[in-house]
């Protein structure tokens, strides 16, 4: 599935099933609960942390994909196309970073 397919799965789904749109704001709001819940799995998963009894870390890729269902509902409510934004955002890294990070002795 390419980006631009999952921007349209998703529109057809919210008008569909979903009724419409949140507002911009409630979807930037879930945005960061569901980056926090990422974040706590993350940080049992591969951090200090430990779970609890009736937890697992199962639910990464699950959590991952919420996150990335969100943002793509703002970049479609805000008119994003996130396909072209990527490729502007990697010619930026590319161009900025060519020799940062071979130079940063932390990454050796």
């Amino acid at each position: 599935m390419t980006i631009n397919e999952a921007q349209l799965q998703v529109d057809t789904w919210i008008k569909t099933i979903g009724v419409r749109y949140f507002s911009e704001l409630t979807n930037m709001a879930i945005l960061t609960e569901e980056v926090g819940e990422l974040a706590r799995v993350m940080a049992r998963k591969y951090g200090d942390q430990s779970f609890k009894k009736n937890e697992t870390g199962e639910h990464l890729a699950d959590e991952m994909a919420d996150v990335l269902w969100v943002l793509i509902c703002l970049a479609n409510q805000t008119g994003i196309d996130l396909t072209e934004a990527f490729k502007k955002n990697m010619e930026k890294k590319t161009i900025r970073d060519a020799d940062r990070h071979k130079g940063n002795e932390k990454l050796q």
